[in-house]
């Protein structure tokens, strides 16, 4: 059965939601329930947090090697996704986790039908974000009033293939990312809306996803075209501050200053707790970009 992990913002646990979730041994037996099945992260509002923000997969829990009496869930590598929507714990005065035993619980199964509609909340399917390619049709989670499918096998099989789907994954993910940066690009802080109100800014992984990067908005940037091809290509690149690095390959510097922000320095999300993060830039400098 799926379940939820209560991941706060500034806890003191080794949790890197993408890759591991570390739990003391207390919570072993609620955690065992949900190995081999999706996990959602919620991180507290009343502590500045985002309700429920995410999904992965629970691939193994193991004993933590580093801190005796707890314990780590690892996740199945690209399996996690930043939601497109945080979703609240309560909507219309109803919790979403309508189960829900125990709200002190940082660790917690969680029934079928409530995760099918977490997961049908966080994913949405906001058009307006949507990139103008690639337009085949991949069935989101299902309603929980969707009356054509009233078969449990049905909810499983769809939700399977919106959270695998790459289509659906690319998706969400440019979604985020976007709302992140409130549809502006990070390095020119260009915001362009065309005609249908599309934006005209790209959701780029810094570390891509056939190299084992994420689909969280901590790996993600808003890039307008241009940016994109150098930042892909390692024209451009990133310091930990976000100070914009330039490519000694760069061969028309000029009209590149007239590009950048005035400050060379990269866009920061909305939120600071999306931020790049440094493992990722690190990637990005040692592996892409060209000095």
């Amino acid at each position: 059965m799926p379940g939820v992990f209560v991941h706060r913002r500034d806890t003191h646990y080794a949790d890197e939601p993408y890759r591991q979730y570390q739990f003391p041994k207390a919570y072993l037996s609620r955690a065992s329930q949900f190995e081999g099945d999706w996990a959602v992260y919620y991180e507290p509002v009343k502590a500045g947090g985002r309700g429920f923000y995410a999904v992965a997969w629970v691939e193994q829990i193991v004993p933590d090697p580093t801190r005796e009496g707890h314990y780590l869930a690892l996740i199945k590598p690209d399996t996690y996704l930043d939601f497109a929507h945080n979703v609240p714990r309560t909507i219309d005065g109803e919790l979403v986790e309508s189960g829900l035993a125990n709200a002190q619980a940082a660790v917690r199964p969680l029934s079928t039908q409530d995760f099918v509609r977490i997961i049908n909340l966080g994913l949405g399917d906001d058009e307006s974000a949507l990139p103008r390619v690639g337009d085949a049709v991949v069935p989101l989670a299902p309603s929980l009033s969707d009356n054509q499918r009233p078969f449990r096998f049905e909810q499983e099989r769809i939700r399977a293939e919106s959270l695998t789907s790459r289509i659906v994954r690319d998706r969400v993910f440019r979604t985020a990312v976007l709302a992140a940066y409130d549809k502006r690009c990070a390095i020119t802080g260009l915001k362009f809306i065309n005609g249908g109100g599309r934006a005209e800014v790209a959701a780029a992984h810094i570390r891509p996803v056939a190299a084992k990067g994420p689909d969280s908005v901590n790996n993600g940037l808003a890039l307008s075209g241009t940016a994109h091809w150098m930042f892909d290509r390692g024209l451009i690149s990133l310091d930990d501050d976000l100070s914009i690095i330039v490519s000694r390959h760069v061969n028309d510097t000029e009209s590149l200053d007239r590009l950048l922000r005035p400050d060379r320095k990269a866009i920061e999300p909305l939120d600071p707790a999306l931020r790049p993060h440094p493992s990722f830039l690190a990637w990005h400098r040692e592996n892409v970009f060209k000095m």
